[in-house]
């Protein structure tokens, strides 16, 4: 079973999440907060397997708990909720190393899919949103998943978790300038002009 901790500062909505997961009897939430300050001490409390959090919150919203987790190194896996309006908070917290997106409005399958998904290290994200902020992405040639070698994918995928090289070179036991040149060579294949770039290719054309 999944253990859940989800964070989202309006209560009913919270709520409703909540029995949402505990019906699919799939995952189960272990504990509920209100804002990123109060989610980082309980944290540190009650280790979860994901957080499922909102990005708009007061204290400290979903992008701010983001970036404090990934500055303590810390890998914890982050599914963030939003409504459609939120295109740049998205950009915002795929950049601030959140390894999943989905609306407000996601039904119950959907909504476990991506929680089992994020929890076990992979990446999802909702494809309305991707295309509000990948303006030619659809107009280029598609991209093959035998265009970046298996080394560069799993490089990808932990640039998509919001890691920095030096993290990388940790986590996939290579030196930092290695890792560097791995990035290098993606944005080079993918033409992109920067790493969020970088990921949002990836999740359009499904490399990561």
């Amino acid at each position: 079973m999944i253990q859940v901790g989800l964070v989202d500062d309006q209560l009913l909505v919270r709520e409703g999440i909540a029995r949402l997961i505990e019906l699919s009897q799939r995952a189960t939430v272990c504990w509920q907060q209100e804002n990123g300050e109060q989610a980082l001490q309980q944290l540190d409390k009650s280790p979860v397997d994901i957080l499922v959090c909102d990005i708009r919150m007061p204290s400290m919203d979903g992008i701010t708990l983001t970036k404090r987790l990934r500055a303590r190194g810390s890998a914890q896996p982050i599914l963030m909720l939003t409504t459609f309006d939120d295109h740049q908070l998205f950009l915002d917290a795929l950049a601030a190393g959140a390894n999943g997106f989905l609306l407000k409005d996601v039904s119950l399958e959907k909504l476990i899919e991506a929680i089992e998904t994020v929890a076990q290290g992979g990446f999802v994200a909702e494809p309305r949103l991707v295309s509000q902020v990948s303006t030619g992405i659809e107009d280029a040639p598609p991209v093959s998943t035998d265009l970046l070698s298996p080394k560069e994918r799993e490089v990808l995928r932990l640039v998509a978790g919001g890691l920095s090289n030096r993290e990388i070179a940790d986590v996939i036991h290579l030196a930092e300038g290695t890792v560097k040149n791995h990035v290098s060579q993606i944005l080079a294949k993918l033409n992109c002009r920067d790493r969020t770039q970088a990921v949002l290719y990836a999740i359009h054309w499904k490399l990561i």
